[in-house]
């Protein structure tokens, strides 16, 4: 079965949007792919709450012109939302990826991140009346046995031990799931800029008060001369990784299907392991096993139906 027919839902009589789409889920693949190496050195120098506030924070300055700009003539009900996309598509994963990533290696964290179509799909078809088929629920529930056989083995640890970070990560991709179904099906007339720009200048403030009131980072940042480096790889985090990256991300999802946007995550586990290896991280065999299985069941979860 061709793989484009059977799990695209980009407009076949659109070659340009066809072309598009791909092009930004691999750009995207990339940049995300990166962004778990990113983390992972920002705990270097920082706690996971620092590294989370501080990438909220330094996306709501980057994006703040856009956002000023577009302050104007949207409606309660957009404003509903875009507190919805700020807090569950933004806050809460920056804090629960870098918590994870106290415990769990970069590379497992960008693996378990392709749980994010699986719950796309539980939560369209939950809350946003998605249509499906038996393969696309058989692939939800070999993608999940994929998940928890690496969790299993990650580090080569015990399961419990791996579950309590790990699960940090599964909830974040929970949130990934609802949030992108939010902006296809709730956020339809609003423009992809305008809803990253606003959503974080909903949330940008109360953390910007959270990292000074209640963190260390004033003083870090001061005394400690390899802070700085520290702070670097989290600006390239937000800048890149966050701000830019969701303006394309959440462009996508207005071009296609939440479920075909959401399969970034496909990508993202290739691009977070080569990063682990290079950085150190070592893998077996049976990694590789259970992430053929991830990937076996977010194919079947994203296979489009027959008409």
């Amino acid at each position: 079965m061709n793989f484009l027919a059977a799990s695209s839902e980009v407009p076949k009589g659109d070659t340009r949007t066809f072309w598009v789409a791909w092009g930004t889920l691999f750009v995207l693949a990339l940049i995300w792919g990166s962004s778990f190496i990113l983390i992972k050195k920002g705990l270097e120098y920082f706690s996971s709450q620092e590294v989370g506030a501080l990438r909220i924070t330094i996306t709501f300055f980057a994006l703040m012109p856009l956002a000023i700009n577009r302050l104007r003539h949207l409606s309660r009900r957009e404003w509903k939302y875009l507190a919805l996309v700020g807090v569950i598509g933004s806050g809460l994963p920056a804090f629960l990826f870098a918590r994870a990533q106290t415990g769990i290696d970069s590379s497992l964290a960008g693996i378990l991140n392709s749980l994010t179509p699986l719950f796309t799909l539980v939560v369209g078809l939950g809350f946003f009346a998605m249509k499906t088929s038996w393969y696309n629920i058989a692939g939800v529930l070999l993608g999940l046995a994929g998940a928890v056989g690496l969790i299993s083995i990650s580090g080569g640890k015990g399961f419990e031990f791996n579950f309590q970070y790990a699960v940090y990560i599964v909830i974040a991709t929970i949130c990934y799931a609802t949030n992108v179904n939010i902006i296809k099906y709730r956020l339809k007339e609003t423009d992809a800029v305008t809803i990253t720009a606003l959503s974080f200048f909903i949330i940008g403030l109360p953390v910007l008060l959270y990292l000074l009131l209640f963190t260390d980072f004033l003083n870090q940042i001061s005394n400690e001369s390899g802070a700085w480096k520290g702070l670097g790889y989290i600006t390239i985090l937000a800048v890149i990784g966050t701000g830019l990256a969701l303006i394309a991300f959440n462009r996508l999802v207005k071009l296609v299907s939440p479920l075909f946007a959401a399969s970034v995550t496909y990508l993202i586990p290739i691009v977070a392991v080569l990063w682990g290896v290079a950085d150190g991280e070592r893998i077996t065999g049976v990694f590789f096993l259970w992430m053929a299985l991830i990937l076996a069941g977010v194919f079947l979860a994203n296979m489009k139906r027959k008409r």
